[in-house]
């Protein structure tokens, strides 16, 4: 049994009464964030482009579009902190054949929104990085960043999450804006997740799969890619614990761990009554071999993850069975 709430004393005494913004509050990592700070008696705002019906309902909602300088400087108007978590989220597939659908949105509403944060004098920001910044290699340090590029297989999104950890340090220097704090998640999977087959992420990929009844069940590559893979809860509950302590320098939230593609594949098709067989189709492109992050940094703010892999998928796999509706109100970039 997964434990729904992961909010501390500390953390609900901070976030008490706090005005809040949530961009991409109905994602993935948004919905879990937004329940944690209303359960912490926060007032959330959340901004996205997603339908009304993903946003929590005691949060106030306003769809809108982040590219425009105008509107950011609306939803952060009044706010103490804001959580920027809206980003595109596709495939390596779509990274190859669509990345200016990917890096220039990206670009415009993380720029836009940090320099309306700016104007409005919020107390604390938090951008959201990502694992993609990283060069290829067995462990992700975060102080290893600047000392390489970022890997081929991952490079418009590297360098757009790049960008905004830039723009956060001109202002730490220009303006002395030194509550800014940057997480960098690792590969995140939980409820509200990307389910789109044509350019969703491995593990909604495969649960959407599997759930439909695909049989045999292709995956691409060998299956022994490893991956770093953390639960959507563990990781907004770690940004929660980045923004209290008013960490300044960039924070890993992963699960520490390597699991290979065939363990995740395995576990999924375990949680269904009949297993599908599983094909590797070895000519398909399949990224980087191994995505490790070290997270004793965050260990060493006091966050650890605590959801297993085998309670995360059977938890996101029970609720994309009761929820497909909810699947097609998300907001896709790529369409």
């Amino acid at each position: 049994m997964i434990q729904r709430s992961l909010l501390t004393r500390e953390e609900a005494n901070f976030y008490k009464d706090k005005k809040i913004l949530v961009t991409g509050g109905t994602g993935m990592i948004g919905v879990p964030l937004v329940e944690m700070l209303i359960e912490a008696g926060a007032k959330v705002r959340i901004a996205s482009l997603d339908d009304k019906s993903r946003a929590h309902p005691e949060a106030e909602f306003s769809k809108v579009d982040l590219r425009v300088m105008a509107n950011c400087m609306e939803v952060c108007s009044g706010i103490d902190i804001v959580f920027s978590l809206a980003g595109i989220k596709g495939s390596p597939k779509m990274m190859v054949e669509r990345p200016a659908s990917y890096f220039v949105p990206q670009l415009l509403f993380n720029t836009s929104l940090m320099e309306a944060a700016r104007q409005c004098e919020v107390q604390r920001y938090m951008y959201t990085s990502s694992i993609g910044v990283y060069a290829p290699a067995e462990i992700f340090q975060e102080d290893s960043v600047w000392k390489t590029f970022p890997s081929q297989n991952d490079r418009f999104g590297g360098w757009v999450k790049r960008i905004g950890e830039l723009q956060a340090e001109a202002y730490r220097i220009e303006y002395g804006w030194d509550k800014i704090s940057i997480t960098r998640p690792a590969n995140v999977y939980g409820p509200y997740d990307n389910f789109d087959p044509a350019n969703a992420m491995v593990v909604p990929s495969l649960i959407k799969r599997v759930l439909d009844g695909e049989n045999p069940l292709v995956v691409w590559g060998d299956g022994s890619n490893i991956r770093d893979i953390v639960h959507a809860r563990d990781v907004a509950n770690g940004m929660m614990i980045v923004v209290m302590k008013g960490v300044q320098e960039p924070v890993n939230l992963g699960c520490g761990e390597g699991v290979s593609v065939k363990d995740v594949a395995e576990v999924i098709t375990r949680n269904v009554s009949e297993s599908p067989k599983i094909e590797w189709d070895i000519s398909k492109h399949t990224g980087d071999k191994k995505r490790i992050m070290d997270i004793s940094r965050a260990n060493s703010y006091g966050w650890q993850p605590q959801i297993s892999l085998e309670d995360g998928i059977k938890e996101t796999m029970e609720w994309y069975l009761t929820n497909k509706e909810m699947v097609e109100k998300r907001y896709n970039p790529f369409k």
